[in-house]
C-alpha cells in the first residue's frame, strides 16, 4: 500500500497553489547573482515593511520563549477601535487565506456551491475544492466582476459568493453602490465574502460595514502582506457579525497567529505615514508602467491596486526570458490569460529595469 493509495480521492485531484517564485531560487536554478535579482512577481511592498512594525516586532523576539495571545486581544481590540465595531466582530488568521479556509470548514460541504468571478484569486476555487463542494466561475466583463452575472449564478445549492475588490489577478474594482446594490440584494442562504486584500490603495473602496450592521450576510477579509509590508509574517484578518466570528472561532486552530506577527500588526496600524507614502509611490509607479507600456504599444488593464496587468504575446516565453534577466513576474497562464503577464508596481528604479527588460524582448 502506498500513501496516495490511503489517501482520500479528493486530495489526489486538487489543485496545488504555485505562488511566485523567490529570489533565492532563480539565483540558484539560473546561476544569478541574487543582488542583481528583482522580484516583482506577488504583489509585495517594494518599499519594505513599516519601520514601527520592525521595531515592534524585534522586541516581541525577545520574549520568543513565551506563547502568543491565542485569541490576538490585543490587536482585535486596535482593529476594533479603527473600525468603530466591536472586538468580537473580528478574527485574525495566518494571511487571510487562513480566513478562506476557516469559511470553507464552516460553509462548505460537498454538494455546496461557490461562486466567484473568472479570473479570480486561485484560493477561492482551490478551497471551495477542498471541501467537496462546486466552484461556479462566471467571467468577467471587460476585466471587471459581472455583478449580474454573479447573481444569476446562485443557486439554492449556494452557500459563498466570493467578491475580490480590487480583483487579483485583473487590478479592476466595481463602483461602491454597485456593490452595496449587490449585496443587500442577495438572498439570505448566501454569505457575501469581499476580499479587500488591496483596498487601501483604491482612492474610494466600498465600505461594507453598514450592510454589516444592517444583518446582510458580509464577512470582510483583509491583510498586513500588501500595504503594511508584513508578508513574511503572514496576518490577516476578517470581520462581520459576532455570529460569524464566533462560528470562525470554532475552527480555528489554537496560536494560530504568532506573537511577532501581532506585535508588528498592531504596530502598523499606527503607522499612517509610512502608509501614505506607500500609497502615494504606487500611484506614481503605476504612471510610470502605464507610460512605459504605451510607448511599447502593449495593451494592459487599468490598475486600482499594486500590481498591473500587460499583454505581451507569449506570456510564457516573456516571464522565462525576463526571469534569465534576473526580472522576477506572474504569468497568468493559469488564470486563462497566456498572452499576459502580472507585474507589482516596483520602485522607480524597478519599473525602470522591468520596462527595459521588456523593450528588449518585444
Amino acid at each position: 500500500m502506498t500513501y496516495q493509495s490511503l489517501a482520500k480521492p479528493a486530495v489526489l485531484a486538487q489543485p496545488v497553489y504555485e505562488p511566485g517564485k523567490p529570489i533565492e531560487d532563480v539565483a540558484r536554478e539560473l546561476g544569478l547573482d541574487p543582488a542583481g535579482i528583482i522580484k516583482l512577481a506577488s504583489n509585495e511592498n517594494p518599499f519594505g515593511p513599516s519601520p514601527r512594525a520592525v521595531a515592534a516586532a524585534k522586541r516581541a523576539l525577545e520574549q520568543g520563549q513565551l506563547y502568543p495571545d491565542g485569541g490576538c486581544f490585543a490587536l482585535r481590540q486596535k482593529l476594533a477601535s479603527a473600525y468603530g465595531l466591536g472586538a468580537d466582530q473580528f478574527i485574525v488568521g495566518n494571511g487571510s487565506n487562513e480566513i478562506i479556509e476557516l469559511l470553507g470548514h464552516v460553509f462548505l460541504s460537498p454538494g455546496d456551491e461557490a461562486v466567484m468571478g473568472n479570473p479570480a484569486f486561485v484560493v477561492y476555487k482551490l478551497v471551495t475544492l477542498l471541501f467537496g463542494a462546486k466552484a461556479v466561475e462566471v467571467p468577467l466583463v471587460e476585466h471587471r466582476h459581472d455583478l449580474a452575472a454573479l447573481g444569476r449564478a446562485i443557486t439554492l445549492k449556494t452557500k459563498l459568493i466570493f467578491l475580490s475588490l480590487p480583483n487579483n489577478p485583473t487590478g479592476t474594482t466595481n463602483e461602491p453602490d454597485a456593490v452595496l446594490t449587490f449585496v443587500r440584494a442577495l438572498p439570505q442562504h448566501v454569505i457575501c465574502v469581499v476580499d479587500e486584500a488591496y483596498a487601501e490603495f483604491v482612492p474610494n473602496p466600498p465600505d461594507l460595514r453598514p450592510l454589516i450592521r444592517e444583518g446582510r450576510k458580509v464577512v470582510c477579509l483583509r491583510t498586513f502582506s500588501k500595504i503594511y509590508g508584513l508578508a513574511s509574517l503572514r496576518v490577516g484578518y476578517g470581520y462581520g457579525s459576532p455570529e460569524v466570528i464566533a462560528l470562525l472561532n470554532r475552527v480555528r486552530q489554537p496560536f494560530n497567529v504568532n506573537a511577532i506577527g501581532q506585535a508588528a500588526a498592531i504596530a502598523a496600524l499606527d503607522d499612517h505615514a509610512f502608509t501614505t507614502a506607500c500609497v502615494a509611490g504606487n500611484r506614481t509607479g503605476l504612471q510610470q508602467l502605464e507610460t512605459g507600456f504605451r510607448s511599447l504599444k502593449l495593451d494592459y488593464v487599468p490598475s486600482v491596486g499594486n500590481f498591473i496587468l500587460v499583454k505581451v504575446g507569449d506570456g510564457s516565453r516573456v516571464f522565462e526570458a525576463l526571469q534569465r534577466s534576473g526580472v522576477i513576474v506572474r504569468p497568468v497562464k493559469s488564470y486563462g490569460m497566456p498572452e499576459w503577464i502580472r507585474v507589482t508596481v516596483g520602485t522607480p528604479e524597478q519599473n525602470k529595469r522591468l520596462l527595459a527588460e521588456l523593450k528588449a524582448l518585444v
